[in-house]
């Protein structure tokens, strides 16, 4: 398939060109593609990777700066490329472990290895089925569409069109593997305060993922459905949430402890409304409702990305510090065996066309589409640009 054939899906391989939501036909893929966001890996790369992250929207390197202190904290290294590396690895071990004959090739939106790479590495290896596992598990435009564009762009920007497919892992918000560690994270934080004296009623689940535009949120998932308030974005981020406090009546002997999501890492203007409450100004209030420990959990982000070191781990226990609460921060999926072996069972699932009626999920929102939907997850500012494993537009 070329970029120029009239398919409903461009790019994508002949199962799932048609435009089905679930592709439930085997697909003999001989690579895999593993798609992140990448970040820097020395001072001198922060800027450069800042103007990557905000091309188009002509920031200066002024601004920019005001961001880049977060990453010059932290010696001028994001740890995700480096979480990737790990990732790979595990990947690798898995799939072998599994009898599998699927090579992982790795590229990044933001900082090299870029994605474009990526794919001509594994076209000159031969490779021309692929499939793509981003390292995103919800709906929205960055999270999810802008993937899905990063696809097409890296095989136009190639030259493939005319030797490779191309499509891509359904998002696993709530598959089983990437939900584990965090139900564990949680359980094992709960019981240790629950052990320590502190009172269910008194303990305080906060779910945290990073904030977005509400115009984008409300733009997040299929357009036929009414997903409420913050759009499929929220509505994946509290069915999961939901069914983890659900399972922790099991530690807490019945009694209920509190919960809700918030959100972090806003970088918009202030006069563009993003999701809210802040996650730091639901720790400043929390004295005032009684709760004397806050358990935070980074549910949006599947390892312990830059927004997790420092929104979290030095902001967000900074204003625990000062409101004067107990506060522990509960793992990311990362290299977790659960996750890791998840994910290859989401590989394996498009491998053998399994039929949707038995693909694993959580909520009531999943098995997720293979192939989405018209319109999902439009970004109004830049419209609709060439994006693979999705109906047009």
């Amino acid at each position: 398939m070329t970029a120029n054939d009239q398919t409903l899906v461009p790019f994508a391989s002949p199962a799932a060109a048609g435009g089905a939501p679930f592709v439930e036909t085997p697909v003999a893929y001989d690579a895999l593609i593993l798609a992140s966001f990448g970040g820097p890996e020395g001072q001198d790369d922060v800027i450069p990777f800042l103007r990557n992250v905000t091309r188009g929207r002509g920031i200066p390197d002024e601004r920019l700066e005001e961001v880049a202190h977060h990453y010059r904290h932290f010696g001028g290294v994001s740890p995700i490329n480096e979480q990737n590396r790990r990732l790979k690895a595990a990947l690798e071990a898995e799939i072998a472990a599994r009898g599998l004959d699927l090579p992982v090739y790795w590229g990044n939106r933001n900082w090299e290895p870029y994605l474009p790479d990526a794919f001509t590495q594994a076209a000159d290896d031969g490779h021309s089925t692929l499939l793509v596992l981003a390292t995103s598990a919800y709906s929205s435009y960055s999270s999810d569409r802008q993937y899905r564009e990063d696809i097409a762009a890296a095989i136009t920007d190639a030259g493939l069109e005319e030797r490779v497919t191309a499509d891509k892992v359904r998002l696993f918000f709530d598959h089983p593997g990437f939900v584990k560690p965090f139900q564990e994270g949680v359980e094992d934080a709960v019981r240790a305060l629950l052990a320590d004296g502190i009172a269910a009623e008194d303990i305080r689940v906060l779910f945290s993922t990073h904030s977005i535009p509400t115009g984008d949120a409300e733009r997040s998932g299929p357009r036929d459905v009414d997903w409420g308030e913050g759009g499929a974005y929220a509505a994946q981020h509290l069915a999961v949430a939901e069914h983890i406090m659900h399972e922790l009546v099991a530690v807490t002997g019945g009694s209920t402890v509190p919960w809700q999501l918030v959100f972090q890492s806003r970088s918009g203007p202030a006069s563009q409304p993003w999701l809210e409450p802040d996650i730091n100004d639901v720790i400043s209030t929390l004295p005032e409702t009684g709760a004397k420990a806050v358990v935070i959990v980074p549910l949006g982000f599947v390892s312990d990305h830059m927004e997790v070191l420092w929104d979290l781990d030095t902001e967000a226990m900074e204003t625990a510090a000062e409101a004067g609460i107990r506060a522990v921060r509960t793992p990311t999926p990362g290299t977790h065996p659960a996750f890791v072996s998840g994910l290859v069972d989401l590989i394996i699932e498009r491998i053998e066309g399994t039929p949707a009626a038995e693909r694993p999920h959580l909520t009531d929102l999943g098995p997720w589409y293979d192939v989405s939907r018209p319109g999902d997850c439009e970004n109004a500012r830049l419209g609709f640009r060439p994006a693979a494993a999705g109906l047009v537009p």
